[in-house]
């Protein structure tokens, strides 16, 4: 059997939704990997478990692989072909299409497919014509998205022999796209993320919103890309394009034309929560990119600040565990020179699952009392008996100190299941 990466969070999530009556459509960024995990490693599953080869019907539409089947690109003779793999009305097929907006009225064929008992449908679709938004009113409920993300540190470690140090560089810089993997050396892969940005991605979110003002587009993946970790707002966007860019653009564009990258999967929002008035602040979030070699690649590696890096790494870790994601502001009021004030403590993350909650501090290094007091200062001063905890980037032995504050390695923290074993 072909040796890969094995993406088990990902398999897990189609193993429970198999047979649901749903539509599973799995949706991400270009390149991420999704056909590859319905059409070999979801596909292996099922054949290791009993199910007949000729009873899994998969097809690419992708327009970059030259065996693609033209033929089934029209609507009628596809659905003659499907149907005619069909052949019992009682045992199960599998009907993997992968690439589907590439044929005209798919819905319906999808649709018809679902309605039928003993057949489970699984589609792929690329950022520019299938989106999350598309989904729901295309399916109006009949499906259940499955949103991947490129590798985790974990995975992109696996099978490789190299200090975990050496990996971790490797990773904060080229990021974790599967392709990466095949690519021997690092002008590949430099060539490679930064051609995905001029030839796929921009172009993708252009076609698809017939966005006119493509340099302001471009500009704006620059400031979200030079951005990531930090708080700010279309305001401020606004006005770092008008002065250092000298582009001209309204606060609104800029909203819009942030809502257009991160529903190419290219970006992730982070809300800003005030913990002690349990609300959101509107106007105000951090982004982060949803791989960091991308991120440099579009800023052609001049901003490799590992502490920024590494905070997006936890925040994408954390995503791609399933937690909701929002940066913690904690407002109090303090003495100062004999007056009261109100001071505000950053929390890098609040992490939620359900009835789980997680307060996380993000620390490249603890290398003094005072740098540990900065880091500790918001955590020791939230009142609730969720837990705490510090993530730190020296290799250290997990521990509690005497606040119950956890404090564990980077590395440590992403080789594990739990963020708390």
């Amino acid at each position: 059997m072909e040796t890969y990466v094995k993406r088990d969070t990902y398999l897990n999530r189609l193993i429970v939704r198999k047979g649901n009556g749903l539509i599973k459509a799995i949706t991400g960024p270009r390149r991420a990997g999704k056909s590859f995990l319905l059409n070999h490693i979801f596909k292996d599953y099922l054949i290791a478990q009993g199910v007949p080869e000729d009873h899994i019907i998969n097809i690419s539409f992708d327009i970059e692989d030259e065996d693609m089947p033209q033929e089934l690109l029209d609507r009628e003779m596809l659905k003659d072909y499907l149907y005619s793999r069909i052949i019992s009305k009682t045992e199960h097929y599998y009907v993997f299409l992968d690439e589907i907006q590439e044929v005209d009225g798919f819905e319906k064929i999808v649709n018809g497919l679902n309605n039928r008992s003993n057949v489970d449908v699984y589609i792929t679709g690329s950022n520019s014509k299938f989106l999350s938004n598309d989904i729901i009113t295309i399916f109006r409920g009949r499906s259940d998205e499955v949103n991947i993300m490129p590798f985790t540190f974990k995975e992109f470690c696996q099978d490789r022999k190299e200090s975990v140090n050496e990996l971790w560089k490797e990773y904060y810089t080229y990021g974790g796209l599967p392709a990466l993997r095949r690519m021997p050396t690092y002008e590949q892969k430099v060539s490679y993320l930064q051609r995905l940005w001029k030839k796929t991605y921009i172009d993708d979110v252009v076609e698809r919103h017939h966005v006119e003002n493509r340099e302001a587009l471009e500009a704006i993946a620059d400031a979200l890309c030079s951005s990531v970790g930090s708080l700010t707002n279309t305001t401020r966007i606004t006005n770092t394009l008008a002065s250092v860019r000298k582009i001209k653009i309204t606060d609104d564009t800029v909203a819009k034309y942030i809502g257009y990258l991160e529903e190419a999967f290219l970006f992730n929002e982070a809300k800003r929560y005030n913990i002690k008035g349990n609300k959101y602040y509107e106007n105000i979030k951090k982004y982060y990119s949803v791989d960091v070699g991308l991120r440099n690649a579009r800023l052609n590696y001049r901003q490799l600040e590992q502490n920024h890096l590494m905070e997006n790494v936890i925040f994408n870790e954390l995503l791609h565990r399933g937690y909701v994601v929002d940066v913690g502001v904690l407002e109090l009021r303090v003495m100062k020179d004999g007056k009261s004030e109100y001071k505000q403590y950053e929390v890098d993350f609040i992490a939620t699952n359900g009835n789980e909650k997680y307060y996380i501090q993000s620390a490249y290094e603890l290398s003094s009392d005072e740098k540990r007091e900065q880091e500790l200062n918001s955590l020791k001063r939230i009142d609730d008996s969720f837990q705490k905890i510090v993530i730190v980037k020296d290799d250290i032995m997990p521990y509690r100190d005497d606040k119950g504050i956890y404090f564990t390695g980077l590395f440590q923290f992403l080789s594990i299941d739990k963020l708390v074993p």
